[in-house]
């Protein structure tokens, strides 16, 4: 059964130690958290010694409960796992409007719901939407999702990589751990 605590984990277990790569714009991190998350969040030590757990915390506020995905879990939990997941990495904004585009992208023209505002507020409208597709598309609904967001996700780390080479660091990585993940 998949929990927040499962998802959170898997973060950190993808995310892996302390990292502090030269091609990285948001620098030294440590489980995934940047320094000026860290740093937000109150924590004053070297990034090499940021505890798993206060990592845990920084990312089921910041990246679990303030984006609203929490409320997804009991709708769709590996919908819930893949906005997460993909919110560390890209920003929980992102992933959130990327929720909304696949929502409106799967409401077969707005027979099934309407058209949702892509403004990365996943609020009442998008949990209902994502429930009536659940309803309408049943076990398939998902998987559809799910592989319409990793779609969204995969055409972001093309773009930015194509206008930064820099990024080819890690775009190898990104496509072996953020896609099909969820």
């Amino acid at each position: 059964m998949t929990s927040l605590q499962n998802i959170i984990d898997g973060v950190i277990e993808r995310e892996r130690g302390f990292v502090d790569h030269p091609d990285d714009p948001g620098g030294a991190t440590k489980y995934g958290i940047t320094e000026r998350n860290a740093r937000l969040d109150g924590y004053e030590g070297d990034m090499r010694d940021l505890p798993r757990s206060r990592a845990h915390d920084i990312y089921y506020r910041k990246y679990v409960v303030a984006p609203g995905f929490d409320r997804l879990l009991e709708i769709m939990p590996r919908v819930c796992a893949e906005v997460v997941d993909s919110g560390v990495n890209a920003g929980p904004g992102r992933s959130a409007r990327w929720l909304q585009q696949g929502l409106n992208l799967l409401n077969r023209k707005g027979r099934d719901f309407a058209d949702l505002v892509v403004d990365g507020d996943i609020g009442p409208k998008t949990r209902a939407a994502l429930a009536e597709l659940k309803a309408r598309r049943g076990a398939a609904a998902e998987e559809l999702l799910v592989r319409t967001l990793d779609g969204l996700q995969f055409r972001h780390y093309a773009e930015i990589t194509e206008r930064d080479p820099g990024f080819e660091s890690f775009f190898v990585g990104w496509i072996l751990h953020r896609i099909q993940n969820a």
